[in-house]
């Protein structure tokens, strides 16, 4: 059967937001007269219990998913767009971002807390540098600790008093009808997100040019624009997820139309040095508005804030 015509494997890792994620793009595809069924594909980092600062560079939630489209396994896959390393994969197309959910961390906190009423000493948990850069630098006292695991076993750590709060991406409650668990949206002016983060990347194979072609119709221009420059500050800063690095650009109403608008904060681990910036231009020129950004942070000294991460692999040949 030809691609017009069968139904479509969307590969996903097989947490209960993945699935949900992927879940909420089959849906588009089907919206677009095909069918789809998922497969689920076993990552590293799902199988993994360790910190994930102690993985090399990034990719650890991709690389499986990347190796079953080349392999034929599946014909399309979906990530968080966070995740994905921003090196080219040889063989793979990013055919769509579809509309972005709000960027914005939140707290989960004990009776209902917000950031500044947990007193001095409560322990927050997040596997985020991130964050802990962030929240450190706000200098409320807090005890930062890692956590791993799914939103599911994260809260229930909290609910089990292992944690006073943890700090998790709206977008994932959201996508799983939980915002309600939120107690507080953490302002951007505090807690920058991840490059990326609360946008979806749907992936398939560069050859496949029909499918490329579908896709592309779930792609939304606004969103493509935002996370094209963040990841650009990314790339040119050569941060990886170990770094702790936020920035958020969005796509807003200018005096001549729409305007792209980024900020982006480096910090120290500790949170006691930062270099922050923002920029604006015009949308089109998304990636060329990172990358002025990120020279004009480098130039202000964040090199010295981002911790070294291994080098880039090689782009990768898809196997005969």
């Amino acid at each position: 059967m030809t691609v017009a015509t069968s139904t479509l494997r969307l590969g996903t890792r097989a947490s209960e937001l993945a699935t949900t994620q992927s879940g909420h793009v089959a849906d588009m595809i089907r919206e677009l007269g095909r069918e789809v069924e998922l497969v689920e594909i076993s990552t590293e980092g799902d199988t993994s219990t360790a910190p994930l600062t102690t993985f090399g560079g990034t990719g650890i939630f991709v690389s499986a998913l990347r190796d079953a489209l080349l392999r034929g396994d599946c014909d399309l896959a979906v990530h968080s767009l966070k995740d994905i390393p921003t090196y080219p994969h040889e063989g793979i197309t990013l055919a769509a971002t579809p509309p972005r959910e709000d960027a914005r961390d939140v707290l989960v906190a004990r009776d209902g807390l917000t950031l500044g009423e947990l007193p001095p000493g409560s322990r927050v948990g997040t596997g985020s540098p991130r964050r802990v850069s962030q929240l450190a630098a706000l200098g409320l006292g807090l005890d930062l600790v890692d956590i791993r695991g799914n939103v599911d076993s994260r809260i229930r750590k909290l609910r089990a008093g292992d944690y006073d709060a943890i700090v998790l991406a709206r977008a994932g409650l959201a996508r799983l009808g939980r915002l309600d668990e939120a107690t507080e949206v953490l302002d951007p002016i505090q807690v920058l997100p991840a490059p990326g983060q609360g946008a979806l990347a749907i992936e398939c194979r560069s050859e496949d040019a029909e499918l490329v072609a579908l896709l592309g119709s779930l792609d939304h221009g606004p969103t493509r624009a935002a996370v094209t420059a963040e990841r650009a500050v990314l790339a040119a800063l050569e941060a990886g997820c170990s770094a702790p690095l936020g920035t958020l650009a969005e796509v807003v109403e200018g005096d001549d139309g729409d305007e792209l608008w980024i900020r982006a904060a480096a910090l120290s681990l500790d949170g006691a040095l930062s270099v922050r910036k923002s920029a604006t231009g015009p949308v089109d020129q998304a990636e060329a508005i990172g990358l002025r950004l990120a020279s004009e942070m480098l130039d202000d000294g964040a090199a010295d804030l981002i911790p070294p991460t291994p080098q880039a692999p090689p782009v990768r040949k898809q196997q005969a």
